[in-house]
Protein backbone atom coordinates (compact mmCIF):
# COMPACT_ATOMS: atom_id res chain seq x y z
CA UNK A 1 0.00 0.00 0.00
CA UNK A 2 1.14 3.53 -0.79
CA UNK A 3 -0.27 6.55 1.08
CA UNK A 4 0.22 10.23 0.28
CA UNK A 5 0.60 12.63 3.20
CA UNK A 6 0.68 16.40 3.57
CA UNK A 7 0.23 18.99 6.28
CA UNK A 8 0.63 22.62 7.14
CA UNK A 9 2.88 23.95 9.91
CA UNK A 10 0.22 23.18 12.53
CA UNK A 11 0.22 19.50 11.59
CA UNK A 12 3.92 18.99 10.96
CA UNK A 13 4.78 16.99 14.08
CA UNK A 14 1.78 14.66 13.83
CA UNK A 15 2.46 14.10 10.12
CA UNK A 16 6.03 13.15 10.88
CA UNK A 17 4.90 10.80 13.65
CA UNK A 18 2.26 9.07 11.52
CA UNK A 19 4.67 8.89 8.57
CA UNK A 20 7.22 7.05 10.74
CA UNK A 21 4.50 4.86 12.27
CA UNK A 22 3.24 3.77 8.84
CA UNK A 23 6.72 3.33 7.36
CA UNK A 24 7.58 0.97 10.21
CA UNK A 25 4.49 -1.06 9.23
CA UNK A 26 5.82 -1.38 5.68
CA UNK A 27 3.53 1.23 4.12
CA UNK A 28 5.16 3.44 1.52
CA UNK A 29 4.63 7.17 2.05
CA UNK A 30 4.62 9.94 -0.55
CA UNK A 31 5.31 13.12 1.44
CA UNK A 32 3.93 16.30 -0.14
CA UNK A 33 5.17 18.53 2.69
CA UNK A 34 5.39 20.75 4.51
CA UNK A 35 8.82 19.79 5.78
CA UNK A 36 9.19 22.11 8.80
CA UNK A 37 7.23 24.38 11.15
CA UNK A 38 7.48 27.53 9.01
CA UNK A 39 4.07 29.09 8.43
CA UNK A 40 2.39 27.91 5.20
CA UNK A 41 -1.13 27.91 3.77
CA UNK A 42 -2.95 24.59 4.21
CA UNK A 43 -4.98 24.86 0.96
CA UNK A 44 -1.74 24.62 -1.02
CA UNK A 45 -0.82 21.32 0.60
CA UNK A 46 -4.34 19.92 0.40
CA UNK A 47 -4.32 20.69 -3.32
CA UNK A 48 -0.96 18.95 -3.89
CA UNK A 49 -2.10 15.78 -2.16
CA UNK A 50 -5.54 15.74 -3.77
CA UNK A 51 -4.11 16.21 -7.27
CA UNK A 52 -1.82 13.27 -6.61
CA UNK A 53 -4.68 11.04 -5.42
CA UNK A 54 -7.02 11.90 -8.31
CA UNK A 55 -4.34 11.76 -11.02
CA UNK A 56 -2.72 8.57 -9.76
CA UNK A 57 0.63 10.26 -10.39
CA UNK A 58 2.52 8.69 -7.48
CA UNK A 59 0.44 5.55 -7.22
CA UNK A 60 -0.82 6.52 -3.76
CA UNK A 61 -4.17 4.87 -3.14
CA UNK A 62 -5.34 7.27 -0.43
CA UNK A 63 -4.14 10.34 1.43
CA UNK A 64 -3.77 11.72 4.93
CA UNK A 65 -3.91 15.47 5.59
CA UNK A 66 -3.12 17.14 8.90
CA UNK A 67 -3.39 20.72 10.10
CA UNK A 68 -3.90 22.24 13.54
CA UNK A 69 -7.53 21.18 13.88
CA UNK A 70 -8.07 19.26 10.66
CA UNK A 71 -10.96 21.56 9.80
CA UNK A 72 -9.35 23.92 7.29
CA UNK A 73 -7.43 21.24 5.44
CA UNK A 74 -10.54 19.03 5.18
CA UNK A 75 -12.60 21.90 3.80
CA UNK A 76 -9.88 22.64 1.24
CA UNK A 77 -9.57 18.97 0.25
CA UNK A 78 -13.30 18.61 -0.29
CA UNK A 79 -13.18 21.44 -2.84
CA UNK A 80 -11.02 19.21 -5.06
CA UNK A 81 -12.91 17.15 -7.63
CA UNK A 82 -12.87 13.43 -6.90
CA UNK A 83 -12.01 13.79 -3.22
CA UNK A 84 -14.04 12.54 -0.29
CA UNK A 85 -12.10 13.83 2.71
CA UNK A 86 -13.24 12.92 6.21
CA UNK A 87 -12.17 14.78 9.33
CA UNK A 88 -11.94 12.07 11.98
CA UNK A 89 -11.30 12.53 15.69
CA UNK A 90 -12.37 9.05 16.79
CA UNK A 91 -12.01 5.46 15.61
CA UNK A 92 -15.71 4.89 14.87
CA UNK A 93 -15.87 7.89 12.51
CA UNK A 94 -12.72 6.70 10.76
CA UNK A 95 -14.28 3.27 10.16
CA UNK A 96 -17.59 4.72 8.97
CA UNK A 97 -15.88 7.21 6.66
CA UNK A 98 -14.42 4.24 4.79
CA UNK A 99 -17.23 1.70 5.15
CA UNK A 100 -20.12 4.01 4.24
CA UNK A 101 -18.51 6.96 2.42
CA UNK A 102 -15.46 5.41 0.76
CA UNK A 103 -13.38 8.37 1.96
CA UNK A 104 -10.13 8.59 0.04
CA UNK A 105 -8.54 11.23 2.29
CA UNK A 106 -8.30 11.14 6.09
CA UNK A 107 -7.95 14.48 7.87
CA UNK A 108 -6.83 14.96 11.45
CA UNK A 109 -5.84 17.82 13.75
CA UNK A 110 -2.52 17.84 15.57
CA UNK A 111 -3.78 20.24 18.23
CA UNK A 112 -6.93 18.19 18.86
CA UNK A 113 -5.76 14.58 18.54
CA UNK A 114 -3.05 12.86 20.58
CA UNK A 115 -0.55 10.63 18.82
CA UNK A 116 -1.90 7.38 20.30
CA UNK A 117 -5.43 8.16 19.16
CA UNK A 118 -4.13 9.35 15.78
CA UNK A 119 -2.43 5.96 15.32
CA UNK A 120 -5.68 4.13 16.14
CA UNK A 121 -7.69 6.37 13.80
CA UNK A 122 -5.16 5.84 11.01
CA UNK A 123 -5.16 2.06 11.50
CA UNK A 124 -8.96 1.87 11.50
CA UNK A 125 -9.16 4.06 8.40
CA UNK A 126 -6.58 2.03 6.48
CA UNK A 127 -7.96 -1.37 7.51
CA UNK A 128 -11.64 -0.68 6.81
CA UNK A 129 -12.96 -1.51 3.36
CA UNK A 130 -15.85 0.20 1.57
CA UNK A 131 -19.06 -1.79 2.04
CA UNK A 132 -20.54 -0.89 -1.35
CA UNK A 133 -24.15 -1.93 -1.83
CA UNK A 134 -26.61 0.78 -0.81
CA UNK A 135 -23.67 2.97 0.17
CA UNK A 136 -22.40 3.05 -3.42
CA UNK A 137 -25.61 4.76 -4.53
CA UNK A 138 -25.06 7.43 -1.89
CA UNK A 139 -21.40 7.93 -2.77
CA UNK A 140 -22.43 8.28 -6.42
CA UNK A 141 -24.89 11.00 -5.41
CA UNK A 142 -22.19 12.79 -3.43
CA UNK A 143 -19.86 12.70 -6.42
CA UNK A 144 -22.63 13.94 -8.73
CA UNK A 145 -22.77 17.13 -6.65
CA UNK A 146 -19.44 18.12 -8.25
CA UNK A 147 -21.13 18.49 -11.65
Amino acid sequence: MKIAMACDHGGFHLKEHIKKYLTEKGIEIVDHGTYNEDSVDYPDFAEKLCKDITSGESGAERGILICGTGIGISIAANKCKGIRAALCADVFSAKMSREHNNANVLCMGERTTGVGLAEMITDAWLETEFAGGRHQRRVDKIMALEN
